[in-house]
């Protein structure tokens, strides 16, 4: 297998079923993967913040940093390496509360929130998720089969 890291703030998409797309830094920050499964391409964005008008600027450095700059490239890239819209299936981790005791922030509720509030728009559904928490999460998109797995601190493994 070809591990391919995402790291925060950016997106990676990839045919074929030798490749695994892997992020390990997901506390407030939010993973949305897609999958075709028919032709074995996938893609995977780490975005940090829910939109980008927080920060124009910024949001044109870098787009993948915004839920609503940074899913639209991720669904654009994975087209244009032949998935199909219909076929996709969408898988979301992270969104933790992570140093927000006081919950004054909320920014994983905030960035679940808006990626939510995108695939509603775009009448798509979310295939499945593990959301929320106090702590972070680490995934990995396998391409072979579509299989997401969630590693959590305790060191347990979920597949989503």
């Amino acid at each position: 297998m070809t591990d391919i890291v995402v790291d925060i703030a950016d997106m990676k998409v990839a045919k074929g079923e030798e490749y695994e797309l892997t992020t390990c830094a997901l506390g407030s920050c939010i993973g949305v993967s897609v999958y075709d499964p028919v032709i074995h391409v996938g893609g995977l964005v780490l975005f940090m913040l829910p939109e980008a008008s927080i920060n124009p600027e910024k949001a044109r450095e870098n787009p993948f940093m915004f839920a609503d700059t940074g899913i639209p490239l991720l669904f654009r890239e994975s087209y244009k390496l032949g998935a199909a819209r219909a076929r996709l299936q969408i898988k979301l981790a992270g969104g933790a509360d992570v140093m927000d005791e006081t919950n004054s922030f909320n920014i994983g509720k905030r960035n679940y929130l808006s990626a939510r509030k995108l695939f509603y728009r775009n009448n798509l559904l979310i295939t499945s998720e593990l959301v929320g928490g106090v702590s972070g999460k680490n995934m990995r998109l396998h391409l072979q089969d579509g299989r997401v797995e969630v590693k959590l601190p305790n060191g347990e493994v979920r597949v989503i």
